[in-house]
């Protein structure tokens, strides 16, 4: 099969560019039958050393201070955005006005408005997105989506979900950028509760109404000192600033066909790692996830027997993408793994022109549930979640 160079840029080159990179030198090993193969031209960060990494250990022919050299590049079809919140609407913008299309992580800006603006641009200029909603996309995940759909586990009654997360449960972590609302918007909703939020949608449609509360855990951080530094880094003494948002929410749910549930998300738990998960409960079953143990999807069929309740499915084969990197079941998928599949969905959608899901509609209208969730814990009221339409199709 002929297959076409599609030149790629890299706006800021962090662990998610890093990231990034990797899975485009991965995906057409895993997907062969892409017509398009990555070439990586250009990468753009303001740190120097990062430059270096850039063109010396991910393979990109240029390097460069300036994000704009990579929109303006001649050679480049596509690009990656991993740059920080409150550079996220003025770069993809500018990306959708060049005529490149892109894949830019969640949450897609600040603010709801950010995220509507790009989404704009996007629509306005034809081209193609991705966003990083990588959970969807573990195998056990797909199964859990397929099960519902079939009806297997009957009409979905009531939901639990989560994203419970330590990186910020050390008071000495210092105070970056995510903690800032001029930076980051709203915190562990914008940053945590959206992959949440999406998960929940991608498994059971449109959350319609909320009720929700949030609370700031650590109230002060040390400020960091000179040079890079990231929410991983800890400073012992010195002086400290201000938690401007949110380190834990919580939220009740209802959704457009009937189910109702529960969802949180915390940056500061002490004993879950990186538990994003659900448990979604049906009149005749229920499934339930948990990415810390991300190939186990844990099955009930049917209300009564002698062998009732959980029986635990390894991800196989039969599973999503999971054949596409390993042979057999119960060999283990990794979240980079999950990457590369998020890699291969972008690279069909610029291909085919079809806009393959998640695209930006679909960070629109999560970053629409956790601002409707941000509203309602200042008022203490349930509030109606604003209609939006997610345009790309699942698979």
């Amino acid at each position: 099969m002929s297959t076409t160079e599609l030149g790629v840029g890299l706006i800021s080159v962090g662990w998610m560019g890093k990231l990034h990179s990797r899975s485009y030198d991965r995906v057409n090993y895993h997907y062969p039958e892409l017509g398009l193969r990555p070439r990586l031209v250009i990468a753009a960060d303001v740190l120097a050393e990062q430059r270096d990494f850039a063109r010396d250990a991910l393979g990109y022919a240029q390097a460069t201070e300036d994000w704009r050299d990579v929109v303006a590049h001649p050679d480049v079809q596509a690009i990656s955005i991993t740059a920080p919140n409150y550079l996220h609407r003025e770069i993809a913008s500018a990306v959708a006005a060049a005529g490149k299309h892109f894949w830019i992580e969640k949450p897609v800006g600040r603010t709801t408005d950010d995220a509507a603006a790009v989404a704009a641009a996007a629509d306005k200029a034809g081209v193609r997105t991705a966003v990083g909603f990588n959970y969807r996309h573990a195998p056990s995940v797909t199964h859990a989506r397929d099960l519902i759909a079939s009806g297997a586990i009957g009409r979905i009654t009531h939901v639990r979900g989560r994203f419970l997360n330590d990186y910020a449960a050390e008071p000495g972590g210092v105070l970056s950028w995510r903690f800032q609302r001029d930076r980051a918007g709203l915190g562990v909703l914008g940053d945590l509760m959206t992959h949440a939020v999406d998960l929940l949608q991608y498994l059971l449609g449109p959350v319609t109404e909320v009720s929700a509360l949030t609370s700031i855990v650590i109230p002060e951080r040390p400020l960091p000192g000179d040079g890079p530094s990231t929410h991983f880094a800890v400073v012992e003494g010195g002086p400290t600033g201000p938690v401007e948002n949110e380190d834990y929410a919580a939220g009740l749910l209802r959704f457009g066909d009937g189910p109702v549930g529960t969802v949180e998300a915390s940056r500061v738990t002490v004993g879950p790692r990186c538990q994003i998960g659900f448990e979604i409960f049906g009149t005749d079953g229920s499934v339930a996830w948990n990415f810390e143990r991300m190939n186990e999807l844990e099955v009930c069929l049917g209300r009564t027997g002698p062998d009732h309740g959980y029986r635990t499915v390894l991800a196989g084969p039969e599973h999503g993408d999971y054949r596409r990197f390993q042979p057999g079941p119960a060999i283990s998928m990794s979240y980079d793994d999950l990457k590369v599949v998020e890699a291969a969905l972008f690279l069909r959608s610029v291909e085919t022109g079809e806009q393959l899901a998640p695209g930006v509609a679909d960070a629109l209208a999560a970053s629409h549930v956790v601002d409707t969730m941000a509203r309602s814990a200042e008022s203490g009221s349930w509030l109606k979640v604003p209609a939006t339409v997610a345009t790309g199709t699942p698979r």
